[in-house]
């Protein structure tokens, strides 16, 4: 059957409490919202959030990406369109990530079946920086069952220490510690705080410098005093074969909006640990929706606890049956297949354009 119409949208999500990155600072997500529907009357929807900072590729020039393949994709077969999104998909990785997500829901991917009751535990960040509001806010997020938690590092050399050693002290024996520098340090600036830390209870060292600067990356990986995960360099398999030869780097982070497409991110987290890696999966700054695709993903991929909690941030949820959170973990029961919520999806959009 072809495709008749593809719908995209801007969407507006504003977030319960402001979610800081080293980089910058979200009071909301903005994704990019695309439906497809073939003239047998099936359809199928995805959606992704370019974060301006995190990459080179631009909103503007994502949003340009979506209406330019939304038009090529009309008349086609699924297949067709999957294949002529994919060998385009370097142009604007995040956006043909939402129309393949869309393409692949529509085909019933087996990656988005649930056989039997889930439950996938998940990290959340610490986001206070005032050691007298440090405990309370641990002592919250324990109390809903996160046994894992993500300190973001990278503005102040020192104050990132000092921090990082008060929020270890509370979580010994209780949670493991991921620390993010969202690619703000340099070369020197991220071997001296690799080297200085104290490993008691810190799972990972994530992505210390400029994605581009494997040299600098490499080096902090070799005096780190944790493991050292990559993040934004992971985009494709040879990424991975990449870093399996740096000495110190034992992770890999993925996420669906870098890697084209459901398959595309089943096969590169089975890549990581072919490699000799441990995967770890999830975007932060996901809508519900990508939220849901990469936990069914992580079903069979994943050890860790999962990244993919950028549900838990907007005040609304885009699903007509939402994600289910229970004590630090997503739920999903056997045979869950959402659809989306119209009512939530009209509120949340600023702008629309239908093909067809």
């Amino acid at each position: 059957m072809k495709i008749t119409s593809v719908n995209l949208r801007k969407l507006r999500l504003p977030l319960l409490v402001p979610y800081r990155l080293s980089y910058r600072t979200f009071k909301e997500f903005e994704p990019y919202y695309v439906e497809i529907t073939t003239e047998d009357g099936r359809f199928g929807f995805g959606d992704g959030h370019i974060s301006p900072g995190s990459s080179s590729e631009t909103r503007e020039g994502g949003w340009a990406f979506c209406q330019k393949f939304s038009q090529k994709m009309l008349g086609k077969t699924v297949e067709e369109a999957k294949l002529l999104v994919q060998k385009r998909m370097s142009e604007s990785k995040v956006a043909a990530s939402a129309l393949s997500m869309a393409l692949e829901v529509m085909d019933d991917t087996d990656l988005i079946d649930i056989p039997t009751d889930l439950r996938l535990p998940l990290l959340t960040p610490i986001n206070s920086a005032d050691p007298e509001e440090i405990p309370r806010e641990l002592d919250q997020l324990m109390a809903k069952g996160f046994k894992t938690f993500k300190v973001k590092v990278g503005k102040n050399l020192e104050a990132d220490l000092r921090r990082v050693a008060v929020i270890q002290e509370i979580t010994i024996g209780k949670a493991m510690l991921r620390l993010d520098a969202n690619r703000a340090f340099d070369k020197e600036q991220g071997c001296r705080f690799a080297a200085s830390l104290n490993p008691d209870g810190i799972e990972l060292f994530e992505q210390p410098c400029p994605a581009e600067d494997w040299d600098a990356n490499a080096a902090v990986a070799r005096v780190s005093k944790v493991p050292l995960m990559l993040d934004e360099p992971i985009c494709t398999l040879s990424d991975i074969e990449r870093a399996s030869k740096l000495p110190g780097v034992q992770l890999c982070k993925l996420k669906l909006k870098r890697f084209g497409s459901i398959q595309a991110l089943k096969d590169g987290l089975d890549a990581v640990r072919a490699h000799g890696m441990e995967p770890v999966l999830g975007d932060g700054l996901g809508s519900e929706i990508t939220s849901w695709i990469e936990a069914c993903v992580a079903q069979n991929t994943i050890r860790n606890a999962g990244e993919f909690n950028g549900f838990l941030k907007p005040v609304h949820r885009l699903l007509d049956t939402p994600l289910t959170f229970e004590n630090g973990a997503i739920i999903l029961t056997k045979g869950y297949r959402p659809s989306i919520n119209r009512q939530l999806l009209d509120d949340s959009t600023v702008e629309s354009l239908n093909f067809s």
